[in-house]
């Protein structure tokens, strides 16, 4: 991490501190808005079961009774965020040399999501628990020998990051345009911490799913996934492109030996489903550029989430 990337995140971290601090002072009225849980893997995109492997990320907000967009105030409503992800090389059991390490990583995060001049902001910080002491190895282990699929190797063991507990933030702005038949919404951000980045996107909606709702980007795929719902059945069908710059990979250290690929692609679509009985899924994809030099192709990420109503 370079000095100014770490002098930002310092200050983002006592920020939300500071947030902590105002949401405890304005506990009074908040109420549970809502829950969101995304699960990623690549056995639902090119089945390769290799680098961006798997992920799953859920959402929970509190916050004053929801009128349809994030309230002005900033820690008026707050997400407490739980992120797990395993990172590999291509092959599990006998990487190439010159592949990425092995990544356990588990986080932990509080975020506030906020509106302004028709703007929405997100702003959070996570700690990333990283390493061997998050036992994602073996619980990867567990399902390959449950499901089928490699063993995780003992190089692979040996060599995979080290334990850590990471302090990240995440910053992004979005606009939403309505297009009549679609709504259009790009977006900026920034990562520091783990990652070290800034990237801008957009998404385009056909379809009334997710109108008035609050949506969480997931930060591999960069899907959104629902968070904060609005009743309504039908379908939505939503495409979404973005590229990054970025500076630096706790995820690829320079003792692995690979080097990093400063720029990033991800291009992703999406249809979403809900029954007037509330039951809902949405499934995604999405292709994913190399993030080292060495990384021979990009791969396919297939994302879900569901709601089940009886």
């Amino acid at each position: 991490m370079t000095r100014s990337f770490a002098i930002a995140l310092g200050a983002l971290l006592a920020l939300i501190t500071g947030l902590t601090t105002a949401a405890s002072a304005q506990s009074e009225g908040r109420q549970r808005l809502g829950y969101g849980l995304l699960f990623t893997n690549d056995v639902l995109g090119d089945t390769d079961d290799r680098w961006r492997t798997g992920s799953i990320t859920s959402s929970r907000v509190w916050g004053p009774a929801w009128q349809g967009h994030a309230p002005e105030r900033i820690g008026q409503l707050l997400e407490f965020r739980f992120h797990g992800e395993v990172i590999a090389p291509e092959n599990l059991s006998r990487p190439a040399p010159l592949d990425r390490p092995y990544v356990g990583a588990l986080g932990f995060g509080l975020h506030t999501h906020f509106q302004k001049a028709q703007v929405d902001y997100a702003l959070g910080a996570d700690l990333i628990v990283t390493g061997p002491q998050t036992q994602l190895d073996d619980f990867q282990d567990f399902l390959h020998g449950f499901l089928g699929g490699r063993d995780v190797g003992r190089r692979v063991r040996r060599n995979q990051i080290d334990d850590g507990i990471r302090p990240s933030g995440v910053f992004e702005a979005s606009r939403e345009f309505e297009l009549g038949f679609a709504r259009l919404r790009p977006f900026a951000e920034a990562r520091l911490g783990v990652e070290d980045l800034i990237r801008a996107g957009a998404d385009i909606t056909f379809g009334d799913i997710g109108r008035g709702e609050l949506q969480v980007r997931d930060a591999v795929t960069g899907h959104r996934y629902r968070v904060v719902r609005a009743e309504q059945a039908g379908t939505a069908f939503l495409l979404g492109a973005d590229i990054a710059y970025v500076d630096d990979s706790d995820y690829l250290p320079a003792r692995s030996g690979v080097t990093l690929t400063e720029d990033r692609t991800r291009l992703r679509a999406g249809l979403h489903w809900e029954n007037r009985n509330g039951a809902a899924l949405f499934y995604g994809l999405t292709w994913l550029s190399e993030e080292f030099d060495e990384q021979r192709e990009g791969q396919f990420l297939g994302a879900v989430q569901f709601r089940l109503r009886f």
